[in-house]
Order: structure tokens, then sequence, then C-alpha cells
């Protein structure tokens, strides 16, 4: 066997922020086959109808999840002991090896390939009621079938690659997506690990940081750059890689402040041979297989979030009713009732949200990939709030350990295990900051489209002229319609104004008339700034949030008539709704306010100060705790010195 080549350059790639841009442009799916209820509303056009009547389940899958709902939750309640979990910061193998045997691991697989072939929907419901019993647990889950092998090969991968692994995965196999590396995240241009083409093999040389499943995984998916060729275009592109092939070294076990039984490493691969057959789609289409992985792996988180909404509802319906202040139940101050109205009325919407986007992703009649972003930004920020109110809401027993309550003789509720578990879900799979940038791109995608020649400084006067006009035809025909729509007739909407309930149309028809409002605000922002928009980060932060109040206002009433219509709470259900819609429009009226008045422009000067040192006599008189060390750990290629910490399960 010939010597595997060394990999043509140690250091970094060296990307500018254009270059950066343009990698990531690529990446993106260019195009809108289906429509959007989500895209359309960021272009001011209220689709209720892509949305309502609410999406329904066939019954045959109904059966099949529920009946493994059942099964599952008779395992948490019986074989998952949670504090054991947090207390050794491991999950036990047995009940991975348990999960396993009750086809865990294949939920979203095939039934042809051994799994058992859930919708996204009851996925998702199997991922909130494990998360309740452990955080950790549900990560492990996600990651393996959201983000690892299973889904990228359902999309891209050839027969024999499905034929060869996805059993494997169902049944007995952990897998783990590494692209992360210690020096990149989110700017995956600079991704440093190199596979090199040798024959029928490619050969891998880089570091990867923060691989979720890496420490126990048995397959990987990896992202590496591979040299452009004679016979191959190059680029970042994914591979399946065996993960006990030589070479491959699991250097660290990473600990958190939450999720203390994740298995989370850093994985190290020198001179690691992959056979060519192991690659998923060409060369090249890495980061394009991994964005469109996520457009429904994203649903996994605010699953979790969800569940993670119901057990602070649970806890602080049963803590407020017992607890009493000043000779009543502390939930009958309204101090405290708000944050608890907070609690329950946020839980319907995110479950709205999240089932809505869900049945949708499993009909593929609509595009969701701006509905699975907004339900993983909102829904993980939201679940923290949430959190944060139950722990003030239990005062000194929501600060106290759940393992301190039960020594000294009191119900032992995790309260603040659940806020900081929660709070990763703020940065997994792609930061709030991240997502709001992402989501706004494809937000202005229509404007880009028609208008994006105008702002591009390397286009030329002629390409700038044939984009005005078109520009010119679009708007003339887009702008009109925002003066005016059904959310300012009285009569709109009348389905959601049924005899004896609450009225929801009114929300609906608030919403319209918003989704216009933003995309005026949109619109004159881009007029104004051109192609400084891009820099506007705190603008476009705030256009996303706002879109995703509305779609969540939107989900929430469709549910509620949902719900009514088929006889099943629909009283609670409309009342729910109408709360959080109160509760959203408020933050609505706040967000457009801060459009256009806020500061940013100061902020900016601020940051040059610190950065500039101006401000360094403010951080006086505190000493640093921290450790000594870089910034930065060093993650240059080689062989690995450290002792392999990989453990296999099974």
């Amino acid at each position: 066997m010939p010597a595997p080549p060394t990999p043509s350059s140690p250091s970094r790639p060296t990307v500018s922020e254009r270059e950066a841009r343009q990698v990531a442009e690529a990446a993106r799916e260019q195009d809108w086959r289906k429509p959007s209820f989500a895209k359309e509303l960021f272009l001011g056009r209220f689709r209720l109808d892509l949305i309502h009547p609410h999406p329904l389940p066939a019954d045959e899958d109904v059966q099949r999840g529920e009946e493994f709902l059942a099964k599952l939750r008779d395992f948490c309640e019986t074989k998952i002991d949670g504090a054991v979990i947090e207390r050794d910061a491991r999950i036990p193998d047995d009940v991975i090896t348990g999960l396993k045997e009750l086809g865990a691991f294949g939920m979203k697989i095939d039934t042809k390939y051994g799994g058992l072939g859930l919708t996204q929907v009851y996925y998702n419901k199997a991922l909130a009621l494990v998360g309740s019993a452990n955080p950790a647990i549900g990560a492990l889950l996600s990651a393996h079938q959201s983000i690892g092998v299973p889904q990228p090969l359902k999309m891209f991968g050839t027969q024999e690659q499905k034929d060869t692994f996805l059993p494997r995965c169902a049944r007995t196999d952990i897998s783990a997506f590494l692209l992360t590396e210690p020096d990149v995240g989110s700017d995956p241009a600079r991704l440093a690990t190199t596979a090199a083409r040798d024959g029928d093999d490619y050969v891998l040389d880089g570091v990867k940081l923060w691989t979720t499943n890496g420490v126990v995984a048995d397959l990987l998916v990896v992202m590496a750059r591979v040299p452009k060729s004679e016979n191959g275009r190059g680029g970042i592109t994914a591979f399946v890689v065996e993960a006990a092939s030589e070479g491959i070294t699991v250097e660290n076990r990473n600990a958190f402040m939450g999720l203390r039984g994740l298995e989370n490493g850093v994985t190290r691969f020198h001179r690691v041979r992959v056979p060519a057959a192991h690659r998923i789609g060409p060369e090249g289409a890495g980061l394009k297989i991994a964005l469109t992985t996520l457009n429904t792996g994203r649903l996994s988180l605010p699953a979790m979030c969800v569940g993670a909404g119901k057990w602070c509802l649970k806890i602080a319906r049963e803590w407020s009713a017992v607890r009493e202040q000043w000779g009543k139940p502390v939930a009958l101050h309204e101090a405290v009732g708000s944050k608890i109205s907070f609690i329950a009325a946020t839980t319907f919407a995110l479950e709205a949200v999240l089932d809505l986007s869900s049945q949708m992703a499993d009909e593929d009649r609509n595009d969701i990939r701006i509905e699975a972003a907004l339900a993983k930004l909102y829904g993980s920020e939201m679940a923290c709030l949430m959190a944060d109110e139950l722990v003030q809401i239990r005062g000194g027993r929501g600060f106290e350990t759940a393992a301190s309550l039960e020594a000294r003789g009191e119900r032992a509720v995790p309260a603040e295990q659940l806020l900081r578990d929660l709070r990763i879900n703020r940065i997994f799979e792609g930061s709030t900051e991240i997502m709001h940038l992402l989501i706004a791109r494809e937000a202005v995608d229509a404007h880009l489209s028609v208008a994006g020649d105008l702002i591009d400084p390397d286009k030329t006067l002629s390409d700038k002229a044939r984009a005005g006009a078109q520009a010119g035809v679009f708007y003339a025909k887009w702008l009109p319609k925002l003066v005016a729509g059904p959310g300012q007739l009285p009569r709109s909407y009348a389905d959601f104004h049924p005899a004896d309930h609450r009225d929801l149309s009114g929300h609906l028809r608030y919403v319209e008339r918003s989704a216009r409002k933003l995309a005026r605000s949109t619109f004159y922002a881009m007029s104004r700034w051109q192609g400084r928009m891009e820099t506007k980060q705190g603008f476009l932060g705030r256009i996303v949030d706002i879109g995703a109040e509305l779609f969540a206002m939107s989900a929430a009433c469709v549910r509620a008539e949902h719900l009514r219509a088929g006889g099943d709470h629909g009283r609670e259900a409309y009342q729910l709704a109408d709360a959080f819609c109160r509760q959203s429009r408020i933050r609505v009226e706040e967000l457009f306010g801060r459009l256009w008045t806020n500061t940013d422009d100061l902020d900016r000067k601020v940051v040059k100060g610190v950065l500039g040192g101006a401000y360094e006599w403010l951080e006086q008189g505190v000493v640093d705790p921290s450790g000594e060390g870089p910034w930065i750990a060093e993650a240059t290629p080689g062989e690995s010195r450290r002792k392999n910490l990989r453990r296999a399960i099974g």
C-alpha cells in the first residue's frame, strides 16, 4: 500500500469575509419549489390557507406512533433515573442498550432497514418524552438521528450506503456529526480538516471539537476539505467514517454546565483512511448536505423545549397551589400568577409551532426551512425564559439542587438543572445570533433575487441597469399590496370566532396587518442601507423576532381551532391561544418600536472603545480566576499524543 499523502498545509485556510459569505451562500438551497407560509409572511402575505385547516397525520402513523410512545414512557418511568445520570455525569450503558433494544435509535429510519419509521411528529413527541426524563438522553438520540448518519444518508446516500449503514444505525450503532473545529464554528469556509484522495480512499487529517456522541459513537459523519484535483472539484465534503478506524483518537470528553450525561468530545484524525464509497454525495457538497439535513433536524431541539415547558407548567401548578404567602397560595398573587400564565400560554404556542411544522414536514407539501429555523430559534429562547421563571417561582428551592432538597426531606425538583440543561439550546445547531442571520437571509431572498445586483459592488453598470428594470417590475406589483388587506376588515377570519368561545379572529387580523408592516419595514431598510444591510444585524434580528412571534400566533390560533373542532379541550385551548397572542402582541409592538429607536450606533462605538482598551480602567478591582492557556486550543494535524477515551457500548 502506498504511503498516504501528507496534508498540503497544516495551516488554516485564510478566508476573507466576502469569501466566507460566498461559501455560505453557495451551500444554501437556492430555489423555492414549494410554498412556504413563513416566507410569505416575511413578504407581507398572510397565507392562512397553507396552515389552516391544521394538517393531520394518517391513522396508521398515529397508531404506530402511540404504540411506541407507550413503550417509551414505560421505559422512561422504570429504567431511567435522571438523578443518577446527573450525579455520575454519564448515561448508564444498560440504559443505552435498553433504548437500542426498544428501537429508539431507529425512530426515523424506514422499517425496511429495521427502523420504526415514525413520522416527524411522533419522533418529536418521543424526544419531548425522553428528554423530560433526562435531557442528555434526548440529545443522544437527537444527535444520532437528526444530524448523525441516518438523516444525510436518507436524503443523499446511495442505495449501497443505505443498505450498509442504516440497519446498523437502527439497532446497534450510535452515530455522531463532526463539523465544528477549535477555531471554526458557524463559519465553515475556514474548515481545516482535510481529506486527500489516495487511490480508492480518502485520507483524513484534522481535529474536530464538540463532537456530540463522538465519545461513544460507532459511525461518524465527518466534514472535511478535499483539495481540488484533475479528477475532482474538491471542496467541503461529507464522509461516513468508522469510529474505530486506525488513526482516530478521542482526546477529551468535554464537561459542561448542563447536560452532564452528554458524550461530547474532541476527536483527532491522523492519516485515517476512508473508502471513497463512503463519501456522501459529490465532492464539495458537504455544506449543502449539512444545511439541508438541518432543515428538519432542527425540529428536534424545540421538541425537547416543548417537553421542558410542559414540566415547568406541572411543577409551577403543583408548587404554587401548596406554597402559601400572606394567607393564600402564591399562585393567587398577581406577581407569581403572571409568570404561571406566561408558562402555560407559551407552552401551548410552542407545541403548536412544533406540531404544525412537523406535520408540514411529514406531508412534504411545503418548504419548511424557515418554519423549522423559527421553531428552533423561538423554542430555545422561550424555553430558557420559562425555566428561569420556574426557578423564580420556586424561590430559594429553585436555586437548590434536587439532591440537596432530597437530603433534607423535600421533593427533589431539579429546577436549577433544567435551567442549566436548556441553556445550550440557544447555541446548539446554530446560535440565536446565527439563526437570526440565516433566517434573515431567507426572508429577504425575494428582494435579493430581483434587486441583488443593484447593491453588489462587483456588478457592472449594465448588470445594475438590468437589475433595476427587473426590480421596478417586481416592486410595482408588490408594494401596492402592502397598503391594505383582510386585516383591516372586521369580519375577516370569522372561523376563529365561534359562538361561546373567545374571539381569536382579531389576533389573526393583527398578524395580517403586522406582516404587511414587517414587509414595508424591510423594504424601507433595504432602500436606506442597500449594500450595508447585511451589517445591520440588530435590525435583522428584530425583523426575524417579529416574524417568529407572528408565526407562533398563527400556529396557536390554528391549533386552538383544530382542538375546538375536534372536541378536545377547545374552550381551554382558545383561552390559552388568546392569552399567548395578547402577550405576543406586546412583544411585537416593542420590537417594531426598536427597529428605528435603538442604541445600535452607540453600541458599535462602545464596542470599539472596549476593544481599543478605552475602558480597561473599568475592569480594575477584581481578580481573574481563569487558568493559564491559549484562548483557542492548537489544532495542528498530526499524530495524537493522548490516550484514546472512546468507549464502545454494547
